[in-house]
């Protein structure tokens, strides 16, 4: 038994990922006792409907955690024909992973849900997703995986099939009180987003008021009335960011110009270029042009805050936070200055990277470290994380 009053939080964590991985390799085991269970038919060999009433009584399983154990047991291990031969596991990449106690049960899930959607040689390129990220962070990337490979794919076109509904809106009273309840297209919903997401922050921390304990929900409400009144007074809107609320879509020029590919959001959601097209029609056009005399895209030491200009080549750039795995959109983030202002950062596209709060916070207070390198953010997990401490970027965000 370690005595872990005795260890230094470094050695506290590393032993935790040695258990972690040792419960793993048993969970491996589990599997393997599950699939042997499942090929021999125990169920019916003890009275039982199906495997899983058996697991429900015997390790005290919910019906659907069994049922998901025997799932993932199918996958990962060898199959016996009738004829005697053995098969190679359905996944067999990510067998040796779970083996070595890399994966856990719910990354298992996850791999085989991307593994759907795409190519079986696809796998190796997932099982490195499921090493380096949570769950969550694998079916992301494996969603934007299966779109790389299939966007040059013709999009299905049936005459018969509606059209896909377009804004809908109602409300009624009800105790004194306006309900409301609406459903958007994705770039209506994107434009609503962003105009209320700056007027829904907390509120600043005041020795009077103390911290804002408003829920998000009561955040998000007061956000709709105050943008209400702002209507009212259309020359009042918000700001976000240094600039009026603007809703960002990133593509290539010459892929608006010809009509094809797509445009993406701040959210990632895709825009297809006809719609893009349309939206051009009503609204100003920023070129980007990242170092151009047009923009003053270095402002040194002369001012602490970043110039929106700046502000959109980093939203161009970075789509959102750039730490590892991370999905917030740029109107969550925050411009960090890599080298810290007050160690004598200039105010540069050089020097700064989008973070949301979470991680700005985290980057300013642990010792996760950014750099530039070949000009993309590029992050250094602190040792007892990886004590190679390799160069991580997040994935989600590139192109």
């Amino acid at each position: 038994m370690i005595e872990t009053r005795l260890l230094s939080t470094d050695e506290l964590l590393r032993s935790l990922v040695d258990e972690v991985t040792e419960i793993r390799v048993r969970e491996n085991a589990a599997l393997q006792i599950v699939a042997e269970l499942d090929r021999r038919g125990a169920a019916s060999e003890l009275g039982y409907r199906n495997l899983p009433q058996v697991l429900r009584h015997v390790v005290r399983w919910d019906l659907h955690i069994a049922k998901r154990w025997i799932d993932n047991a199918a996958l990962l291990t060898n199959e016996i024909t009738p004829t005697g031969s053995e098969l190679a596991p359905v996944l067999p990449l990510t067998a040796e992973a779970v083996a070595e106690g890399a994966l856990s049960i719910d990354h298992v899930a996850a791999v085989a849900a991307v593994m759907k959607t795409v190519p079986a040689d696809q796998e190796v390129t997932v099982v490195g997703y499921a090493r380096d990220f949570e769950p969550h962070t694998v079916r992301t990337l494996g969603d934007k995986l299966a779109y790389s490979l299939f966007q040059d794919d013709p999009e299905p076109r049936d005459p018969e099939t509606a059209p896909p509904p377009g804004n809908e809106h109602r409300m009624r009273w009800k105790n004194g009180r306006l309900e409301i309840w609406a459903k958007l297209e994705k770039v209506t919903g994107a434009k609503y987003e962003a105009l209320l997401d700056p007027l829904a922050k907390p509120r600043p921390i005041t020795a009077d008021e103390g911290p804002d304990l408003r829920t998000r929900e009561e955040r998000e409400g007061d956000a709709l009335a105050e943008l209400v009144d702002l209507m009212l007074r259309a020359e009042q809107l918000p700001e976000h960011g240094g600039e009026p609320v603007t809703l960002t879509l990133t593509m290539p020029y010459e892929d608006l110009a010809n009509q094809v590919g797509h445009a993406t959001l701040d959210n990632g959601d895709r825009v297809p270029a006809e719609q893009v097209r349309q939206l051009a029609c009503n609204a100003g056009i920023i070129p980007m042009v990242m170092g151009g005399a047009s923009q003053p895209l270095n402002v040194g030491r002369k001012t602490r805050t970043f110039p929106a200009a700046i502000r959109r080549t980093l939203v161009t750039r970075d789509r959102g936070c750039a730490f590892p795995g991370c999905g917030r959109p740029p109107r969550q983030c925050d411009a960090h200055h890599i080298r810290y202002w007050a160690n004598g950062g200039e105010t540069s596209v050089d020097n700064a990277v989008l973070l949301c709060r979470h991680h700005h916070t985290l980057i300013h207070q642990s010792e996760w470290e950014v750099g530039l390198v070949n000009g993309m953010p590029t992050f250094y997990a602190p040792a007892w994380l990886d004590p190679q401490r390799s160069p991580r970027r997040n994935l989600i965000n590139t192109a």
